[in-house]
């Protein structure tokens, strides 16, 4: 063969390898979504921190390449660094160290205040069984069903960490359907709110949160920890990892360890967990009948989630004595969305009555939400074992 032969033989070989020669059509819708997800991200600020590396992992993930190359250089290629990554996925390491960042940055002391505001975010969860029964309906298993159902807490690594364990082969559209929704929060909740109050309840004044001492705020992480894994000793990852970031915040003597966890750490594995989502969302997999049912049921599930909490406050107040009832606006807050869906409910109160601060108040349900999600999840978990 002579030098002119080789190059050419070699540079046709070549050609088998690039982008171009193993582009298919889904591949290219992949690639679009991925670049309509950056786009909400920058452009109409939708959760930048998550749609961002979600829509970048989108297009990376379905970049076409031979898969008999052996490059290994795909998410399912045995070694590749996108496969060692997707591990932490896969595995369920991630969730349990979000949950670790979301206990060090909570202030828990609304909700220790109120107590009884935690019954807004134990409504909430309505969603998440209501979406369970729909799943079965639609014709999932059961354990692929608590992995959708999941989605109704409007909590993407709660999502997560349950469908790796129940419902591997649809995690990747489970977690994209869940942080869509969760960007979606803005767009979604008021809509649900207006619908469901009248002006005098949006104009609902609550008194101050009253003070809570240091040691209320040390003993309520164990109390909690011990409380809610003795019920449901599945959920002890989330739970677990929880409470010990608050802990680590509250006790006055970890305040290095419990920014760490909060802020340095929390951005690592954000950054990691939604470029893996992202990259596991492959056209193969993605773009099934499955897809689009998920998305609907997920859906149907985060209105149902809105609509308990809003809903659970005005039965509330037909029992509370009027100088103690409750405004309705911080029943969105039942969702896990933190602290989200707590600005929607402070911002939405200031919208009829701008001296009505509502958001101290939202956050006793919004962080009881992100209890009340992780025990749901454990108690499908348990379920299903």
């Amino acid at each position: 063969m002579s030098f002119t032969e080789f190059i050419i033989s070699n540079f046709n070989e070549f050609l088998t390898y690039t982008g171009f020669a193993n582009a298919t059509i889904p591949n290219l819708i992949m690639i679009a979504v991925g670049a309509f997800f950056i786009w909400l991200a920058i452009r109409k600020d939708f959760e930048p921190l998550l749609l961002v590396p979600i829509g970048l992992g989108i297009i990376l993930g379905n970049i076409p390449f031979r898969a008999d190359a052996g490059l290994e250089i795909g998410l399912y290629e045995d070694n590749s660094v996108l496969n060692i990554f997707y591990q932490g996925v896969r595995q369920g390491w991630y969730p349990p160290l979000i949950f670790l960042g979301i206990g060090a940055m909570t202030d828990f002391s609304a909700l220790i205040a109120n107590p009884k505001l935690i019954l807004i975010g134990a409504a909430a969860q309505f969603g998440i069984f209501g979406a369970y029964m729909t799943a079965l309906a639609f014709g999932f298993e059961p354990n692929q069903a608590a992995g959708i159902a999941i989605i109704g807490g409007a909590d993407g690594p709660t999502a997560i960490f349950l469908s790796s364990k129940t419902a591997p082969n649809l995690m990747g559209a489970i977690a994209v359907c869940a942080y869509s929704y969760m960007a979606l929060v803005p767009v979604i909740q008021p809509l649900v709110m207006r619908m469901m109050t009248t002006k005098k309840e949006r104009l609902i004044r609550m008194k101050p949160v009253r003070n809570v001492s240091q040691t209320e705020r040390i003993l309520f992480p164990i109390i909690g920890l011990l409380m809610t894994t003795f019920i449901v000793p599945s959920g002890l990852p989330l739970l677990g990892m929880l409470f010990f970031g608050n802990l680590l915040k509250e006790s006055g003597k970890t305040t290095r360890l419990a920014k760490t966890a909060g802020n340095a750490l929390n951005d690592i594995v954000v950054m990691l967990l939604g470029l893996t989502v992202g990259c596991s969302t492959q056209a193969s997999e993605f773009l099934t009948l499955n897809t689009i049912f998920i998305f609907a049921i997920g859906a149907g599930a985060f209105f149902v989630a809105t609509m308990s909490g809003v809903g659970f406050v005005k039965i509330m107040n037909l029992f509370l004595p009027k100088d103690k009832k409750i405004n309705p606006l911080i029943g969105n807050a039942g969702v896990s969305a933190v602290p989200m869906a707590a600005r929607i409910s402070n911002n939405l109160g200031l919208e009829y009555d701008r001296h009505n601060f509502l958001l101290m108040h939202a956050m006793g349900p919004n962080v009881a939400g992100v209890i009340g999600s992780a025990v749901a999840a454990g108690a499908l978990l348990g379920f299903l074992q």
